[in-house]
């Protein structure tokens, strides 16, 4: 018998699992998989030795979230972070370009460069501050006004209809919305801008970084953190219903509803299931993963430098591409984001080769393989990409859900980004990672804060966990025999 059953290793898993380790509780983690990882994981889809990313690839939370700061996760292992965070190529060999550095950024953009500066200068500015904001549950009243003021303002400038107001070139505005492209959905909206401008400003701060030895690093820091306090990992372990971890007091889920539901067998009351009911799953990815004989063949040459690229044309195209997939098409000419982590990190492939990272939204539950589609956009904006293939592996919405039964659909988000699902992510509560089972707590990206490798929704859950269950607060997290620093409150 342990204290506490986790279920399920991905990153918000592994984050419950390391706060209560460290609080000195007994932990158990169950794994359904043969690896641990969940979004996070990395594998040899392939060739041997070349090494993919099955699902995320590229981590600014990593670096930026409450969480991995406190765990100290820039000093477990190692990242690669890009001068150049993404990039939007366009037709004619153009491109928006976002540097690390503002000031290249603005100078690259030219007419727009200074109306760009006024958008996200002042959030990058105050990073922590508009953190805090966007990584807590919405209905809490903000710490810092004018922060979330700042934020609140940039999201009404870019959400809504007027969005083009601000700026005149297709370079400004192509790259703005490929990054507010990133949650599935349509565009414009409140929740694409809001969700794009915080990635967009932690390209001005800490970057978008590549783990080094793939996005499995993450994963393997924070198991080894919960092995080296104590607890115990399992993986082949598929939990089907609570009844099989009810001798635990406290146990942790990171699974998605519809899981949840399904392990609780009529456990829950008439009240929570209709919530639980209410919660919506969004469109799905088509995933595609390359090795390459050579780098992409970019038009412009600053896209061999970028971590990131956002492909699909102009803020028009992608829109209505966005529009197509939320109408429940495939688009001809689909929103691809896209990645070469071999270029930063070498570990992921022998030389001479690379690995690429890609994938363009679908509706859920798709079953189509967006391999041609992909490679026509690549190859739109690097005449010669098919020459440098060497092969490709497709992974469909649904083989996405086949993958990890919380990404319903191939819902990837374990859950539609929009607002109805800020405010009630999965129910509407002050404290959505309780539920109405003493002792049972959600803690996957299906709460708050919602998607990304950040961490926090296993820390809010084990924190309120401790507190209500054990009466003990949230450990320190950072590496031992260093001094304490503030300590981490969980955001409930």
């Amino acid at each position: 018998m342990v204290d506490v059953e986790v279920v399920g290793s991905g990153p918000n898993g592994l984050a419950a699992a390391v706060v209560m380790a460290r609080a000195g509780l007994s932990v158990r983690v169950h794994e359904t998989a043969a690896t641990i990882g969940g979004g996070s994981r990395s594998v040899e889809l392939m060739e041997q030795d070349h090494l993919h990313d099955f699902c995320s690839a590229v981590h600014p939370m990593a670096l930026a979230s409450p969480f991995f700061r406190a765990f100290e996760l820039s000093r477990r292992i190692g990242f690669a972070v890009p001068d150049v965070s993404f990039a939007h190529p366009l037709d004619g060999g153009r491109a928006g370009v976002a540097y690390r550095s503002m000031e290249r950024t603005v100078a690259g953009l030219g007419v727009d460069g200074e109306a760009y500066r006024r958008l996200v200068q002042p959030l990058s500015d105050r990073e922590q501050a508009i953190l805090g904001v966007a990584l807590h549950h919405v209905v809490r009243i903000p710490k810092h006004p004018v922060a979330a003021l700042r934020f609140a303002g940039a999201v009404l400038d870019q959400g809504l209809p007027a969005w083009n107001r601000r700026f005149r070139t297709d370079e400004a505005k192509a790259l703005v919305t490929g990054v507010m492209a990133h949650p599935v959905g349509t565009l414009p909206s409140l929740t694409g801008a809001g969700a794009g401008l915080v990635l967009n400003l932690l390209a001005h701060t800490v970057g978008w970084p590549i783990p080094v030895g793939g996005s499995q690093a993450i994963a393997d820091v924070l198991a080894l953190d919960v092995r080296d306090h104590g607890g115990e990992i399992v993986t082949g372990s598929r939990i089907e219903s609570l009844a099989e971890v009810s001798d635990a007091r406290v146990v942790l889920l990171d699974v998605a509803p519809k899981n949840f539901q399904a392990m609780a067998r009529g456990r829950l009351t008439a009240a929570y299931e209709a919530a639980l009911a209410a919660f919506t799953y969004g469109n799905a990815a088509c995933k595609v993963d390359f090795i390459l004989s050579g780098p992409v063949p970019w038009t412009h040459p600053e896209l061999h430098r970028a971590g990131t690229a956002h492909l699909g044309g102009t803020r028009e195209e992608i829109a209505a591409g966005e529009k197509e997939v939320n109408q429940g098409r495939h688009p001809a000419s689909p929103y691809v984001l896209l990645s070469q982590p071999s270029s930063f990190d070498p570990t992921r492939a022998p030389e001479g080769r690379h690995t690429l990272w890609t994938y363009c939204h679908v509706p859920r539950g798709s079953t189509r393989d967006m391999a041609e589609a992909i490679t026509a956009q690549i190859e739109r904006f690097a005449p010669g990409f098919r020459d440098v293939v060497v092969r490709s592996h497709t992974t469909t919405a649904s083989g996405l859900e086949a993958y990890n039964a919380n990404y319903v659909g191939g819902d990837f988000s374990s859950g539609a980004v929009n607002l109805r699902q800020i405010l009630a992510r999965p129910v509407p509560s002050l404290q959505p990672w309780a539920t109405p089972l003493k002792g049972v707590y959600l803690c996957s990206q299906s709460t708050p804060p919602g998607p990304g490798v950040h961490g926090m929704a296993g820390l809010n859950a084990a924190g309120l966990a401790l507190r209500r269950e054990f009466g003990l607060p949230v450990p320190y997290l950072g590496l031992e025999g260093m001094p304490p620093r503030e300590p981490l409150l969980p955001l409930t």
